[in-house]
């Protein structure tokens, strides 16, 4: 008998709009950065998966109810210490940005129905 889960999913094109939108550490979709556009446009497809995995993890750990300042401090280390950026004048504001369009937005968990199927 297969178990259905009651955990939500997250909606990663949502998740990628916050992203790319308020985020964006490396500048690859800035008006100086090497593409342009929107991540979802065709001739983005090659990047649009560049920063799932910190975003993924920031969302997951305030779905689990970790506090505020430790996810932002967690995006702040993501792109000061692991990308090597350092922390630039922006740094903290984007990280805040971040955590607040994630928390705010209502849309951005999906829950699965009876049977278990997310739409």
């Amino acid at each position: 008998m297969t178990q259905i889960s009651s955990r939500p999913r997250i909606k990663l094109s949502k998740l990628r709009d916050i992203g790319w939108t308020l985020w964006d550490p490396i500048g690859l979709l800035s008006a100086q950065g090497v593409f342009h556009g929107k991540w979802n446009e065709q001739a983005n497809q090659g990047i649009a998966d560049e920063y799932d995995g910190y975003l993924i993890s920031a969302a997951s750990q305030l779905r689990s109810g970790e506090p505020l300042l430790q996810v932002i401090e967690y995006l702040v280390q993501v792109e000061s210490e692991h990308m090597a950026l350092g922390i630039g004048p922006t740094t903290r504001e984007r990280a805040v940005a971040v955590v607040t369009a994630i928390m705010s937005d209502d849309t951005i968990w999906t829950w699965p129905d009876e049977q278990g199927r997310f739409r």
